[in-house]
């Protein structure tokens, strides 16, 4: 069975939905198909969910009312017959009713994640009814029935294994399934999410827990490409890549995959494919456990990210300071991307943090405390480039007129990762495309 992962762009319109059905039914394979929701609509929802918690009611009601309005034009061109409009129709009714009624409700974290769901829901819900109009034969498969995370938010795919594998025996014989990506439980038996970017992650824990033969993550651009086409002109997309680079990528920064959704692929050796669906024709990426060769395959940058520098003569060398340091970001559960030591300081990296003050101030009794924000991180990905002094060479030659605040080196094999200013990440992206294949 194979996993068909469909994100928002590939929704967001009625042809859009069209085309996503001809692709799930262009073969006789048995699949599960993963869709996001509808481009635009979770960021809509978060809105709402911002306007109700700041109490501005009737800003949320005019944004609801907006989206609703959107989705009554999307269901007269998805579907055609009065049979099909008319469940489409009740669909939107029903969750708009649930979106007018919390306008009623005191507002909680617990129901922002209720409202958070309503784009996965509508989008799966109105695709079946489509794909019911047009002959197919469908089964949805609710998310919510069988994706769970712990108290960690850590998924649970023991569980996710035995109450999808029960939901699939129920259906046996069926060819084509429907769920939701991103939504899940949590382990209060909440509706909870997968966080941003999250439908790839279902996707691939889906694909773990059934041992799936792939997983295919179809977007709007034809797999992973060597650099950013948005910042740079010249491009191509990468054939093939491993599960550590593929991991190392989207970590820091390739948008087209998200970061957590490469290790449950990588334990259970599910192959993953980056797909188009603008043009499914294309080869695409195609994520195996073992790299195409050696060298720099791709670069990637990740922005918004904070620099903190810890200076102390006093303590650096004593026993447990780092360790003691680790543990401030373990207790307000922030990652650390990179990290440099000297003689007498500790400088290291975090994409932000809803804890920053509280972070700052239990770091302070450790020695001075400097903050630089709106820095980028720039990865430069590919099996053993770091033991390949050629490449370091090349890359120092190449951004001779960007200043570099920090280095990460020898951390891992496939990865060498620098710090610049925020202001110097389209230059760098530029000058490395060049420097590293050059491109111009």
């Amino acid at each position: 069975m194979k996993i068909l992962k469909f994100g928002g762009t590939s929704v967001g319109k009625p042809e859009r939905m069209h085309a996503v059905a001809k692709l799930v039914t262009a073969d006789d394979a048995p699949k599960i198909v993963v869709l996001s929701a509808l481009s635009g609509t979770t960021n809509s929802l978060v809105e709402i969910g911002q306007s109700l918690s700041e109490g501005k009611k009737e800003q949320a009601k005019g944004q609801i009312d907006k989206l609703e309005a959107h989705y009554r034009t999307f269901i007269q061109e998805l579907v055609k017959q009065d049979a099909a409009r008319a469940k489409a129709t009740a669909v939107v009714d029903e969750h708009f009713e649930f979106l007018n009624i919390i306008l009623k409700i005191s507002f909680n974290e617990a129901l922002n994640k209720d409202i958070l769901a309503q784009g996965e829901l509508l989008s799966t819900r109105l695709f079946s009814v489509y794909l019911e109009e047009a002959g197919v034969e469908a089964v949805l498969l609710p998310a919510l029935d069988f994706m769970s995370i712990d108290e960690y938010e850590e998924p649970e795919i023991p569980k996710i294994k035995i109450k999808l594998g029960n939901l699939l025996e129920k259906n046996k014989g069926q060819r084509v399934f429907i769920t939701q990506g991103y939504i899940c439980r949590n382990a209060k038996g909440e509706i909870d999410n997968l966080k941003r970017g999250g439908s790839d992650y279902s996707a691939s824990l889906i694909g773990a827990a059934i041992q799936a033969s792939e997983v295919q993550i179809w977007t709007d651009i034809d797999g992973m490409h060597n650099n950013d086409p948005r910042v740079v002109k010249k491009t191509f997309p990468i054939e093939q890549l491993s599960f550590d680079e593929a991991a190392e990528l989207a970590y820091f920064g390739a948008k087209i995959l998200h970061p957590a959704s490469i290790w449950p692929a990588q334990h259970f050796n599910i192959p993953v494919k980056l797909l188009n669906t603008m043009q499914p024709e294309a080869k695409g990426t195609i994520i195996t456990e073992l790299p195409s060769g050696d060298g720099v395959k791709a670069i990637a940058a990740k922005d918004g990210i904070i620099a903190i520098k810890i200076k102390s003569s006093r303590m650096l060398l004593a026993y447990g300071f780092l360790r003691k340091i680790f543990e401030v970001f373990e207790k307000y559960r922030t990652p650390i991307d990179m990290i440099t030591t000297s003689e007498v300081a500790v400088s290291l990296t975090i994409e932000g943090s809803p804890y920053l003050d509280q972070l700052l101030k239990e770091l302070q009794p450790f020695g001075s405390v400097e903050l630089d924000h709106h820095q980028t991180i720039v990865s430069i990905v590919g099996n053993e480039v770091a033991a390949t002094p050629s490449i370091l060479k090349k890359l120092f030659d190449s951004l001779n007129e960007v200043p570099l605040r920090m280095i990460s080196y020898g951390g891992s094999r496939h990865n060498i990762s620098i710090l610049i200013g925020g202001q110097y990440k389209e230059k760098t992206l530029q000058l490395l495309n060049k420097g590293l294949f050059g491109l111009e």
